[in-house]
């Protein structure tokens, strides 16, 4: 690895103590007690800055063979009467413990998840804060996971009993990293799981620093195992592993059909939750500046690599050139630049071919006859920037608005009334989420009920809540994030029928 001596990195500021000191040394694996080991065959790969396109250090690349040693500690965990044997309080204590943790070292944090993939430090903030909160949610659930007496004939009485599903298997997204790792690693420790985590190699740095604290509150040996490298490699391993018995996936669905393919066979549960191509729809009787300030926040929040990003705009023909007047406006007031300066407010793509995808986009947009209204271009300089973009004069044949972009592009399609505009919606392979703006309640209950999407918003778009409940059908996925439900698919039933005389 290349040691470095500047403090800032490229950057505006200099770096923390404890984040400089992450970085300068290879981070290796966390497998039970064997923390920080390096890979078996000693790979390792590097982090490249996007808003510089520079090294920032090496990662352990796991092997099949390191995959294997860490579900071999998440099994000997899950047996374990230090975790197997502990009551729902103590284990919710851990997670109330991480939450602390997570808070504690927030700034730290921050700044390694907007290092790794770019993300403005004051939305890496938010996030970090969120982590902290979806982890106090799932504290709360060790103790209210309830079985469930049964009517059946007498004499008989039957049970049901709610317990964990074993060694899970949870591989995460690049673009909100530490977020995603504490959707999955919550709910399954609050059912009593254990959990080997994958992280995508474009941003490993946070979740990696996640398990340190984890460690740090006394959290098990082998109950958080992280095995970083190529999905190719480490996430095909637990994928297949006759001894994972679920794996929750969150990223492309290309990806999430292979890994059904490949872990449905083996009877393994398969949570997987996919791309989005969230449909936004605008009626006339809105409050126009809300629906612009709240679409342009959450279409270019991360750079628009979100999959429940507000990337397909209806809005109503007689509104339509106000609406982008506002949205263009609203955009103005970006400022695209460093992601450690704190009046940054998008950041660089997360990598080069991102950048390349993204870019190609926007050629291809120009090619199919929409007008590029706003942005469009990449500015002079170092990294992998792109200005926020609005296309205009798009139709729902476009590749624009039928593929998952994941970058800062927003489609503008019209209609000329409420079923042209559900129509519209409800055309897209991607059914994650949706949202409407419009103060008639009528029209709310009504298209509440016939968009397509695990989601919908009313007159707010993009946000989430550990509280309630989001994900896909269709290619958006088979599974849930948040809520109770995502608790529930962490455990599996058990039936007990008791004679009792």
């Amino acid at each position: 690895m290349t040691q470095h001596t500047d403090q800032n990195r490229g950057h505006c500021r200099p770096l923390r103590g404890d984040t400089l000191a992450f970085i300068d040394r290879v981070q290796g694996l966390r497998i039970g007690g064997a923390w920080g080991a390096q890979a078996s065959d000693g790979g390792t790969f590097a982090s490249v800055d996007p808003a510089t396109a520079r090294e920032l250090g090496e990662i352990a690349a796991a092997t099949p063979a390191d995959v294997d040693l860490a579900v071999a500690a998440a099994a000997r965990a899950l047996d374990a009467p230090e975790w197997r044997d502990i009551s729902p309080a103590t284990r919710a204590q851990y997670l109330f413990d991480l939450a602390d943790a997570v808070e504690r070292n927030l700034e730290t944090l921050a700044e390694l998840e907007s290092l790794d993939m770019g993300k403005p430090i004051a939305q890496a903030r938010d996030d970090m804060g969120g982590v902290a909160l979806v982890f106090r949610y799932y504290g709360g659930w060790p103790t209210k996971l309830e079985g469930d007496i049964n009517p059946v004939r007498q004499p008989f009485m039957g049970l049901t009993l709610r317990q964990p599903i074993g060694v899970c298997a949870a591989i995460t997204p690049w673009n909100f990293p530490l977020v995603m790792a504490s959707h999955k690693i919550g709910p399954a420790l609050a059912a009593g799981n254990t959990v080997v985590l994958k992280p995508a190699e474009l941003s490993s740095y946070s979740t990696l620093f996640l398990a340190d604290l984890a460690r740090e509150v006394g959290l098990p040996d082998g109950v958080l195992n992280v095995v970083t490298g190529a999905g190719s490699v480490v996430g095909e391993a637990l994928t297949t592993h006759p001894e994972v018995r679920k794996v929750s996936f969150t990223g492309s669905s290309p990806v999430g059909q292979h890994i059904l393919a490949v872990a449905s066979p083996l009877m393994k549960k398969v949570s997987v939750e996919l791309g989005g191509k969230t449909a936004n729809i605008v009626f006339p009787d809105a409050d126009l500046q809300k629906a612009a300030a709240g679409s342009a926040e959450a279409v270019w929040e991360n750079a628009g690599q979100v999959c429940v990003a507000p990337t397909r705009l209806f809005v109503h023909e007689s509104i339509a050139d106000e609406m982008v007047r506002l949205l263009a406006e609203e955009t103005a007031k970006l400022r695209l630049g460093d992601p450690l300066d704190e009046a940054t407010t998008i950041g660089p793509l997360v990598s080069a071919k991102q950048f390349a995808t993204v870019s190609g986009y926007v050629d291809a947009a120009r090619a199919e006859g929409g007008t590029i209204a706003v942005g469009g271009e990449a500015p002079a300089g170092e990294g992998f920037f792109l200005e926020p973009t609005i296309v205009t004069g798009v139709t729902n044949d476009m590749r624009v608005a039928r593929e998952e972009i994941f970058g800062p592009v927003l489609s503008v399609i019209t209609f000329t009334d409420e079923e042209e505009a559900l129509r519209l919606a409800n055309t897209s392979d991607y059914d994650l989420s949706a949202a409407l703006w419009t103060r008639d309640i009528a029209r709310v209950h009504r298209l509440t009920q016939r968009l397509r999407g695990g989601l919908v918003w009313v007159n707010t778009v993009g946000k989430l809540d550990p509280g309630i409940s989001f994900g896909g059908q269709h290619q958006s996925g088979n599974s849930r994030e948040l809520g109770r439900e995502s608790v529930l698919e962490y455990t599996k039933s058990k039936s007990v029928f008791i004679d009792p005389r």
